[in-house]
């Protein structure tokens, strides 16, 4: 489905032509014939984008872009007029617009700058969502048979459309893979889209993947795209899909039969071309025997089935891992790099990493913190790593200091993923590799509060 344009324009005729140019391209037309009307429609249903006239009989449309960007920072809007000078359009471009048409408008021109103007949009929420998701690196890194086998089931899978059930443990790296499998696919140009199955409340769960009409539920004061809808044209993630309520189990079964959907409140079917990328850390087939997860939406589900090997079963990645996390660390922060010494690297190798990668990145940023430029000994790891022992005993007040160290290398890892999610407990938690109950189990014994 096209996306949805508003056309804000006092004159009628303009109203009308550029509406019937947009609808014969498939495109969802709303006007406004002023600024007031204009916020109206805003706030009755989910726009893509605005075309905006300068000249308004209630408001300049510049003023008007400015609410407009002020409600919702990400809507692309183009502006339009027919005394348009370099002034103007410098200012709307500061003001936050992505083009300025000038009046007669051309069709091709017009249609040009919305599809390209929706694109733009699309990369920059994308982007915004990359960098958010703070354990996301650009690239897999790895050179065991297990990574290498990995990557030549991508290149087998990804140029199929084919639904890819993604298994292991919490922190191997999941996501990262169903990202890979997205961006060598024929749909890369399109969203990658995902939703975390555990973290959605289950009475939620079903308004995130297939959006809600206004008024569907208390709080509904809008209509919503969902995840499906959203993801149209790409790929979508159902991350954590075992831990999905039974009843939107169900649903979701019927969406993947169908190919359709409705939104919650809403009577219209609604079809998208989406594929489908599920992702868990548990048994699902165990599910499946328990009565907890359903035997249909398994097969459904499980065309393509990969399973990502857990850290400690291949040591040979831990090295080359540890180096490009310090690497990245250290430059994001603008400090010089730690080196791991040899005794090091083989601690590194002997910890059972229990959080996997995820667990391995939180470790290395202790490191690149506290020993900027500094060579590394097993000495100075064994701090950063309470899971391991040192050989020797320490005494008394060694063992004290050494408790107070990792209190203050813990306190200070939980802040800094606290800063970066914004005190967003789950996506903290999910960073850290903790539970989120762990986490505030954590902060309460090491006197953290938001105020």
């Amino acid at each position: 489905m096209k996306a949805t344009v508003l056309v804000v324009d006092d004159e009628r005729n303009i109203r009308a032509s550029l509406g019937q140019l947009l609808k014969i391209e498939g495109y969802q037309v709303l006007e406004a014939q002023d600024g007031g009307e204009a916020i109206d429609v805003m706030d009755k249903g989910e726009v893509d984008i605005v075309l905006l006239d300068v000249k308004l009989p209630d408001t300049d449309g510049l003023t008007l872009l400015e609410e407009l960007k002020k409600r919702e920072p990400d809507l692309p809007v183009i502006m339009m007029s027919a005394y348009g000078t370099i002034e103007m359009a410098v200012r709307a471009t500061r003001a936050g617009a992505l083009d300025f048409l000038e009046k007669p408008l051309g069709s091709e021109r017009t249609l040009v700058a919305v599809e390209n103007a929706l694109r733009f949009a699309r990369l920059s929420m994308e982007n915004r969502e990359l960098r958010q998701q703070t354990g996301r690196w650009p690239s897999m890194i790895g050179q065991s048979p297990a990574m290498r086998d990995l990557f030549k089931l991508i290149e087998k899978t990804a140029p199929s459309p084919s639904r890819v059930l993604i298994l292991g443990e919490s922190g191997t790296g999941k996501e990262l893979v169903a990202r890979a499998i997205h961006e060598k696919s024929p749909r890369h140009k399109g969203a990658f889209v995902t939703v975390n199955c555990a973290a959605v409340p289950s009475e939620l769960i079903e308004s995130e993947l297939f959006g809600h009409e206004r008024g569907a539920f208390s709080g509904a004061v809008k209509t919503r795209k969902g995840k499906f809808e959203r993801a149209d044209g790409g790929t979508l993630l159902l991350d954590e899909v075992g831990d999905m309520p039974l009843p939107m189990q169900a649903k979701l079964l019927r969406v993947l039969e169908e190919g359709e959907f409705e939104k919650v409140g809403g009577g219209e079917s609604i079809r998208v071309g989406v594929r489908v990328i599920a992702a868990s850390n548990k048994n699902l087939e165990k599910e499946v025997e328990e009565g907890t997860f359903r035997l249909d939406l398994y097969h459904r589900l499980n065309v393509v089935p990969i399973y990502l090997a857990p850290l400690r079963e291949r040591k040979g990645d831990i090295p080359i891992l540890a180096r490009h996390f310090l690497e990245a660390f250290s430059a994001a922060v603008g400090r010089p790099a730690p080196s791991l010494s040899d005794d090091a690297i083989g601690l590194l190798k002997s910890y059972g990493w229990p959080g996997n990668i995820r667990e391995l990145r939180n470790v290395m940023e202790r490191v690149a913190i506290l020993f900027p430029g500094d060579a590394v000994t097993a000495g100075g790891l064994a701090q950063v790593l309470p899971a391991v022992e040192p050989s020797i005993p320490p005494t008394e007040d060694e063992d004290r200091t050494l408790r107070d160290t990792m209190r203050e290398v813990e306190k200070e890892a939980i802040l800094r993923a606290l800063d970066r999610n914004k005190w967003h407990m789950t996506r903290a938690a999910k960073e850290l590799g903790l539970e989120r109950s762990h986490l505030y189990k954590k902060m309460k014994s090491l006197g953290i509060s938001r105020d």
